[in-house]
């Protein structure tokens, strides 16, 4: 995808719509609804496609935001990536058009809104639920490693909830399309690997490391190495070091999964993660 520059036509795109069917989008294409969120470079919006009445999420992204930020080629590859991923736990991206200031992306309504907030709400989840959102993500990953995709920024909140409590993977903007191990340290620091952290090179297992950091926090409510410094965050990480608090009380499987997928036992089995012993 190619993010238009200031002298390009008003308002253009391609994307995918039913089959193969191929159509370019305009605003004017679409009834804009209630907000859904806001992020750094832009907001979401509830819309309507008025051929097909079919609702979906808008996102508008300012092309100053983009350019300041220097984030382009991050809008270009998680377009391309995104666009590309058909999976049940992963939100669609329709596709995207732009005009002089705005770039904006057709997403996939997630009826239920943002996983974030929902475990705020509940400041932890049961075991059962947390089980079947892990396998949820452990089968969307799997399938995202087998495209050569590495989302490297698993966390609360890049996750939505599609209208029947299914989870979605959101949020593809750190995500690479390789078959090489990689260096580069993105990514929300909570959710890093001890790799990541000191630099070193990376491959799909930081997603697995994210995985395990992720149902830590659906069973305590907190991240496991989160501390009140940075500097104290990244030592906790390279040391590994995890603890169990007492209270809510978790059982000992729930326990031994975290700690394997801590050892990065899940690095050449992802599968045994769909077998949840819990």
């Amino acid at each position: 995808m190619a993010i238009a520059s200031e002298t390009q036509p008003q308002e253009k795109a391609s994307t995918e719509v039913s089959g193969e069917e191929k159509k370019r989008w305009t605003l004017n294409d679409f009834d804009i609804g209630k907000p859904l969120g806001r992020g750094k470079f832009g907001h979401v919006y509830l819309a309507r496609e008025k051929r097909s009445n079919h609702i979906v999420a808008l996102k508008v992204l300012f092309k100053s935001q983009l350019q300041q930020s220097q984030v382009e080629h991050q809008l270009r590859r998680e377009v391309e990536i995104q666009s590309h991923l058909r999976h049940p736990n992963i939100l669609r991206l329709y596709g995207y058009f732009y005009d002089q200031k705005r770039v904006y992306l057709i997403l996939e309504y997630a009826a239920k809104g943002e996983l974030y907030k929902e475990l705020q709400k509940c400041k932890y989840f049961s075991e059962r639920r947390a089980a079947t959102y892990v396998a949820s993500l452990a089968r969307a990953l799997i399938y995202c490693h087998g495209k050569h995709v590495i989302h490297r920024d698993i966390k609360p909140e890049n996750l939505l909830i599609g209208a029947q409590g299914e989870l979605k993977i959101a949020d593809f903007g750190w995500s690479v399309h390789t078959f090489n191990r990689r260096q580069t340290m993105c990514g929300t620091l909570d959710y890093l690997p001890p790799e990541m952290v000191e630099s070193v090179e990376h491959d799909a297992s930081v997603d697995i490391w994210s995985l395990g950091v992720l149902c830590y926090e659906f069973l305590y409510g907190v991240p496991p190495f989160e501390a009140k410094e940075h500097s104290d965050t990244y030592r906790r990480i390279v040391q590994v070091d995890l603890k169990f608090p007492p209270k809510p009380i978790v059982s000992s499987a729930a326990k031994d999964l975290i700690s394997q997928v801590k050892n990065h036992f899940l690095l050449f089995n992802p599968q045994w993660l769909l077998h949840l012993p819990w």
